[in-house]
């Protein structure tokens, strides 16, 4: 559970951490003027705007909210997404192509993850996208159904001053 608690409570700082560590690997590992063009004007942003969209899905989930702590599936896909995050950092020659394209698709797949895990915890059936709901109407087809104004009402009333 720490290590959950520990990840619920880096994804904000990681929103300004990440990208200045692409910024800092720059200079540290001296990786050009086309990478610092790179970095300034494409990296810096989509991790910064990433990391914040992913962290917002993440703190919208109640159950997230409730105990204060990412899920497993949290903890692995940002797991990943931030060690990819850092390996362009070090901006390596060779594997820098292969590293971007994999921190572009984990990202990607860390966006479709947190909406499914928001959508499920929700109860929306996400209609046209394919998501399962957690709830089956169609499981008990001849129960009857009850509108919202079917239910039981209590009407309260304040007794004035005068009378208590």
């Amino acid at each position: 559970m720490w290590l959950r608690r520990a990840f619920y409570r880096w994804m904000f700082p990681a929103v300004v951490v990440l990208p200045l560590w692409l910024l800092l690997g720059w200079g540290i590992f001296n990786a050009g003027g086309w990478a610092f063009l790179w970095v300034l004007f494409i990296a810096i942003p989509s991790v910064f705007v990433g990391q914040l969209a992913l962290t917002l899905l993440q703190r919208a989930r109640p159950s997230a909210r409730e105990t204060g702590a990412a899920s497993w599936w949290d903890v692995l896909g940002f797991g990943v997404w931030h060690a990819l995050t850092i390996a362009i950092g070090c901006y390596p020659q060779t594997w820098f192509p292969l590293l971007l394209t994999a921190a572009i698709v984990v990202g990607l797949g860390l966006f479709w993850l947190m909406l499914r895990q928001l959508w499920s915890e929700a109860g929306i059936a996400g209609v046209g996208i394919g998501f399962p709901s957690s709830v089956t109407e169609d499981a008990q087809p001849d129960a009857p159904r009850r509108a919202p104004a079917d239910g039981d009402v209590f009407v309260i009333q304040e007794k004035p001053a005068s009378e208590r």
